[in-house]
């Protein structure tokens, strides 16, 4: 528990000193990203590559095209990767390594504007970029201050500085989030909506005037345990399987009970276009299961709270 704590204490530490070493040069180089015709390249050897891969996902989800680039791979061929209007960012602790050597005046042999995040402001690579963001750190986590661990998330954080401005400058919502992301919780949380979960709902629905059996019959039928009560043409009410359990506890005879009799007045509402995600919202802040789908008044359906958990978005 100690020596854990110690490391965590450690690397946020390391990471708040960042703040300070923020410039003109964050500035600038996040402005060259932001008005490159081009993509994002970003290569490191070592640890810091595994660094820029991570930060070349956060890019391409968030609007930046971005590629990652081996920094050894790029001497034996992927350098053909990089194109003229490309920009690079090269990540290295000491930016010193045999590999960074080479490869920088290859970069910069076409032009291309570099960009280092290093934690050696005298290094090769420092002294060769067009930009340089200072990721220095007093030592490493590590007991024996050779492991990276400070460094590494000094530049991860980093990256995720510049990718977090990038989406402020863009304006970039939840809704472009959703482009990026169709797949799996998170894409159908930002993409669902209610009419797509309508489509083979059965549209429960009774008259105001039907009996209590007509009631049962309908919501036993389309097995939503819950139904519509109509009248001219317009939802003017709720009745659920709980509100028949109730009516039977409180009632010795149900001849004569009509749907509007045990019904809930005015039920909560959604609309089709709306997300299943605010459907969701609404249902826990009001404590119900079911809401009444209606456009412009036209009834279509019931999207019930179990139709929401089986897509798993919550």
């Amino acid at each position: 528990m100690a020596a854990a704590k110690t490391a965590i204490l450690s690397e946020s530490e390391s990471i708040k000193k960042l703040a300070d070493y923020l410039n003109n040069d964050f500035t600038e180089a996040t402005l060259a990203i932001y008005n490159a015709k081009g993509r994002l390249i970003i290569t490191g050897i070592g640890k810091s590559a595994l660094i820029a891969q991570k930060i070349v996902a956060t890019m391409n989800s968030t609007g930046t095209p971005s590629m990652f680039l081996h920094a050894s791979e790029a001497i034996h061929g992927d350098l053909g990767m990089v194109q003229k209007d490309d920009i690079i960012i090269c990540i290295s602790k000491s930016g010193n390594s045999p590999e960074i050597k080479v490869l920088v005046p290859l970069l910069k042999r076409f032009g291309n504007q570099l960009i280092a995040i290093t934690g050696n402001m005298t290094s090769y690579l420092a002294k060769a970029s067009d930009f340089v963001l200072n990721t220095t750190v007093d030592a490493e986590a590590c007991p024996n201050n050779l492991a990276p661990t400070n460094s590494t998330t000094a530049q991860l954080v980093m990256g995720d500085a510049i990718a977090v401005c990038l989406m402020e400058m863009r304006n970039f919502t939840a809704e472009d989030f959703a482009v990026y992301h169709p797949g799996g919780a998170l894409g159908k949380k930002l993409l669902l909506r209610v009419s797509s979960m309508l489509e083979n709902n059965h549209k429960p629905m009774v008259m105001a005037d039907d009996n209590i059996q007509q009631v049962i019959f309908e919501i036993s039928e389309k097995r939503l345990g819950v139904t519509a009560v109509i009248e001219d043409d317009k939802v003017i009410g709720i009745i659920t399987d709980g509100d028949i359990r109730r009516m039977l506890n409180h009632r010795d005879s149900i001849a004569g009970v009509t749907a509007k009799d045990i019904m809930t007045k005015n039920p909560k509402r959604i609309h089709s276009n709306d997300m299943v995600v605010d459907a969701f919202n609404i249902m826990e802040d009001f404590s119900i299961t079911q809401l009444i789908v209606e456009d412009e008044g036209e009834y279509k359906g019931v999207l019930h709270l179990h139709d929401i958990l089986k897509e798993g978005i919550i």
